[in-house]
């Protein structure tokens, strides 16, 4: 095993995780679209927070799930619409030029 050497700031965990069984999940929730959404203003506004797809997160009564790392906060009921708020709330936050050089 060797250190992958990547270095980010923040990691936001999408479940889009789907069911078929007629149990709730995030992916009937347009957690898909809100992970491509998120995806983009993230990459747009700040490279050193990714946005990665999960499987499901466990709170499934309260999808679309989103967890952001490593402040450990878990989010529920995400919309399309809350994106711009997550963005202004996680982008920049003390991001230096040294850390966006080594991307």
């Amino acid at each position: 095993m060797k250190e992958a050497g990547l270095r980010y700031r923040k990691l936001v965990l999408v479940c889009v995780n789907e069911r078929t069984n007629g149990r709730e999940c995030c992916k009937a929730r347009q957690s898909e679209e809100l992970y491509e959404e998120m995806r983009r203003a993230f990459m747009e506004a700040d490279p050193t927070v990714r946005v990665v797809k999960t499987g499901c997160l466990g709170p499934c009564q309260t999808g679309a799930s989103v967890v952001v790392m490593p402040d450990d906060v878990w989010l529920g009921d995400v919309r399309v619409e809350d994106v711009p708020a997550l963005v202004e709330k996680y982008a920049g936050e003390g991001v230096d030029l040294d850390t966006l050089l080594e991307l």
